[in-house]
This record gives structure tokens, sequence and C-alpha cells, in this order.
């Protein structure tokens, strides 16, 4: 990311600034979407508040899967948000592509539909300006002849919006169709691999699952290889684009106080967690051919993983902070088909009682298969062979159907070396934990030691806790929004190389070796409950345990 390219500047306490993030003058006039910084805190007036941010360049984007529920929930009011902030360029268009049959007309009426309830904050003028731009295109996925209806329509609508920049494929379709879809668009000669400034001229979106297992990866990156540079592949994961996640860069390479002590001499352990209360709901036909294996905890739990523990890059740059991404997975200790068992646990969830309401057990719920061996829930015990994390566990838990929604990474400190307060009872003093809370609220918090009021010794926890919407007085952006601009900025920090996906399947098969040729326990653990003895046993084999949700 070219930062003098993208407007860095430093932003005093009388710059005004978007809560959303993008930068104005303080003579701005457009003063219903700034806030000076006093305005946004008190506690932020004596900060400087330095941004980066680049607007979209003329754009074309191709949808398919755009009657589907990603586009109606996700993508069209990510991308009207960023034209409510200004970033979405003039000149940009959105063809649809379905097999369901819409008009325009028809089109344009659910994407009203979808921005009314998924786009919260956008004005009358945005939404009408946002729609004309929409456009649709129906066929069959597998007939040829769409792809040249599609091209010769394409031609046409970016000569009507006087487009002359990039045109972004998005796969909003099922993990089956990426294949065929690409092989398609190559053929039709859309995109434009081996082309001088081929990332400039056509990129590709792919949703995860990228393949099932390290074969099918491997078979579908050779697929889209064959038509698309790695620079044009964009793979998307969500997680990576939630505000929280992102800040774990800046928190650790922007402050000065906290990476001399992120090593194995001050951290004892660090916990991920992804907690869901909610079971497959309409995903079944999916989630009982994938499991949470898959669905989470090969993309999602091993990314944020990366994060956490990655060394510094040499620079902000999409491929330095990726590199460093691919040698951390690099570092996982691997474990071979017999020693699975004292990593690795899952688990299946039975019925049970979720926010006061009965619910059934999995292989009860509409379109799970009766005799169905799919887990829903996950833990690890993960170490990193390195200089900086030799022996410091990783425990990384992810599940359905468990008491709270609540997705955390918690950072658990060493405790101190001595404790001059024995004579009073207090041989052992809580450890210092730093969390970085992802869901349900974004934010921060910091756990440590300090005296309350009253007697020579009174000591407790304090907790300091951040919240972004407390502070900023605003909801975060979405993911889907963040992620969206970052594909028409050209910019592929946020978005998963291929070697990363190849490393993390490979590490997770002989998991999957082993659960395949049953060899391993499935329990079932109530719906409702925080955990299960079998993953309480992960911790407790290191004297640890989890983290209440």
């Amino acid at each position: 990311m070219d930062l003098r390219a993208s407007g860095f500047q430093r932003l005093g306490a009388a710059a005004r600034i978007d809560v959303m993030g993008k930068h104005r003058a303080a003579s701005d006039p457009q003063e219903n979407t700034t806030m000076t910084v006093q305005d946004i805190h008190p506690s932020l007036a004596a900060m400087e508040i330095v941004c980066a941010e680049t607007a979209a360049a003329p754009t074309a984007m191709i949808v398919f899967g755009a009657s589907g529920d990603l586009a109606h929930r996700k993508l069209l009011p990510g991308l009207a948000q960023i034209q409510q902030r200004g970033l979405l360029s003039e000149h940009f268009c959105l063809l649809g592509c379905g097999r369901t049959e819409y008009s325009d007309e028809q089109f344009r009426q659910m994407a009203r539909e979808a921005l009314r309830k998924n786009a919260k904050g956008i004005s009358d003028d945005t939404a009408r300006s946002f729609i004309e731009g929409l456009y649709y295109l129906s066929g069959d996925y597998d007939d040829p002849a769409l792809y040249q209806r599609l091209k010769d329509r394409l031609a046409e609508l970016k000569a009507r919006h006087r487009i002359s920049g990039c045109d972004i494929f998005y796969l909003a379709v099922p993990p089956a169709l990426y294949g065929r879809i690409t092989e398609h668009l190559g053929a039709a000669g859309l995109s434009c691999k081996g082309e001088p400034e081929c990332q400039q001229c056509a990129r590709l979106v792919v949703e995860k699952p990228f393949g099932r297992d390290l074969q099918t990866a491997t078979e579908l990156n050779q697929t889209l290889d064959r038509w698309f540079s790695e620079e044009q592949i964009y793979r998307i994961d969500h997680y990576l684009g939630k505000e929280t996640v992102q800040n774990l860069m800046i928190f650790r390479f922007a402050n000065g106080i906290f990476e001399p002590v992120w090593n194995r001499s001050h951290i004892d352990n660090v916990q991920i967690t992804i907690a869901e209360t909610l079971g497959v709901e309409h995903r079944a036909s999916y989630y009982d051919h994938s499991g949470a294996l898959r669905d989470m905890f090969q993309n999602h739990m091993l990314q944020m993983l990366a994060l956490v523990a990655m060394e510094p890059p040499s620079s902000f740059d999409a491929d330095r902070i990726r590199d460093e991404k691919a040698k951390l997975l690099r570092s996982i200790r691997p474990f071979g088909f017999d020693e699975w068992n004292s990593s690795f646990v899952r688990g299946r969830y039975g019925p049970g009682i979720v926010n006061g309401q009965h619910v059934p057990a999995y292989r009860e719920e509409r379109g799970v298969a009766a005799d169905s061996t799919t887990e829903t829930f996950v833990a690890a015990r993960l170490f990193v062979d390195n200089w900086r994390w030799k022996d410091v566990p990783f425990y990384l838990r992810t599940g359905k159907r468990l008491a709270r929604k609540n997705t955390e990474i918690a950072i658990t400190f060493k405790q101190v070396p001595h404790s001059l307060f024995g004579s009073v009872g207090l041989d052992e003093l809580p450890p210092n934990v730093l969390v970085f809370r992802i869901q349900p609220e974004e934010g921060m918090s910091l756990h440590f030691q300090a005296k309350r009021p009253g007697s020579k010794i009174c000591m407790g926890t304090l907790n300091m806790s951040f919240a972004y919407k407390d502070v900023f007085h605003a909801e975060m952006p979405e993911a889907y929004e963040r992620l969206l601009l970052d594909c028409m900025t050209g910019d592929q920090t946020l978005f998963t190389r291929f070697d990363s996906v190849d490393l993390a399947w490979r590490l997770l098969m002989p998991v999957l070796d082993a659960w395949q040729a049953g060899r391993t326990p499935l329990p079932e653990y109530p719906a409702g409950s925080e955990s299960f003895p079998q993953a309480d046993a992960l911790p407790a084999a290191d004297g640890r345990r989890w983290r209440r949700l």
C-alpha cells in the first residue's frame, strides 16, 4: 500500500475526521459527516490521528450469485456504505449474474430491499445513486453463451459509465462452481492474464472455503492459476476485515511498549476463541459436508493466529505482511497421524437450552444426515517452533450452540517471578491478560493488579476496557465494506495468498485423515454449555484452563 498515494496525513486535534475513516480539512463544508477529535471523545483531544484511505478507482464489478443471500446481506449494503463515505468512484457499475430470472429493474428492487434491511445510515440520495448503477444478466453458469453475452454487456456498460479501470469478478456462489466459472471467464477472454498490467484489467474474488482438503485446494488453485495470476486473485476471509483483527498489527507494531514483551519470556499462553450460540440454521446442507475444522479452523482461526504471532514485516506492504504470515504457519509444530489426539479435540452438540430456548441436537437439525459424523466443535493446542514462541501453547477453540456468542484473542502474561505479598496470603497473583474482543462488540481490555481504596494491603484485578463504538460514537464498518474497498484499490493485505492456504491444509491433513478413518471419539456436549470434559482436558494437561465465555 503506497501511503503517499493514499493521502497519508497526521491530523491534530483541530482537524476533522469522518468517523468511518475518511479525513477532511477542518474547513470542509460537509458538516453532517464530520466531527472534531474532541467531539469523538474528550480523552482523545490531545491525540494525533493518522489516516490512510484510498478512494476506489473506476470499476466494473460482476457478481456471480447476485440474487443470493451473500449479495443481499453483505455485498450490496457494503458497496452502498462505501459510496456513502464518498469512496466509491462515480465511474462505477455492478452487473449481477445469476440463474434467477430478473430484469434490471427487478434486481434494483431487490437491492432497495437489501439496503433497507441491511445498510444503516444510507441517505436516500446515496441509495438512489447507487441503485442506478446496478444491472442484471441471467443464465446458466455452465453455458458458454452466458459469458459472451456478459462480455458484450460489460463493454456496453463500461462505455455508458465511462469506466476505463478494472473488472472485478466476484464469485458469491457455491464452491463447486468456482473452477467452472473461472474456466468460462478465461475462455471468453475476460481474465486478461499475461497482458501488461493484468492486475489492473481483471481481478477475481473467491469466497471461502478454498477447497475441502489439500488435494481439492491444489486442484482449484491450478484452475484459477491457468487464467488469473496470483496478483489478480483475492481469497476473501471476512474475519480479516474486522476492525479489531486489523488493529492487531497497529497494536503490535506502532506501540513501543508491547512488542518487547511479545515473546516466550513474558507470555504464558494465547487463547483464540470463536464461540457461537447459533446452530447450522439454513446452512445444514453445506455444513454437514464441512464441519467446524473446515468451516472455521482452517481459515479464520489460523489466520488470526498468524497475525498474533508473526514477526514484524519489513514494511506495510501486502506481500511483506503475507510473507510473515506464511513463515509463521510454516513454524507451527507438525503433528503426525498417531499424535493428533494430544493436540485436537472435537465434539458435536446435543439437545439443550440456548438463550432460554430449547434447541435440538445437531443430528436432529433439518438437512443433517441422521448418521452424521460431522463435528460442530474443535479445540486444539498448537506450538510455534521459532525463537519468539518456543514452548508457548496456543489454545484454539470454535464451536456452535455454546453458551454465549464470543470471539476473542486473549494474551495471558506470565506471573511475577516472586510475590512480595506472601505474608498476607497472596503467594500467587492473578496474571495480566490482554484481550482483543472481536464479536459481538469490538474492543480491547487489559486486566492488571492495583491497590483498591481501603487498608494498607487491599488489592484487586482492574479491567481497563476500550470499546470502539463508545469512544468513536459510531457503529463499526462491516468487514465486507473494508474488503470490498480493498478489492477496488488493489490492496491484497487482508486477503489470503495461496501459500498460506496450502500450508494450512498441510498442517491439518493428519487430523482430517484420522477423523476420516474413524479413530477418534466424537463426544456430545449439551447445547448451551461453555465446554465439555474432553475439551477442558486439553489446557488442563498443562495446568491451565479455558477462559469463561
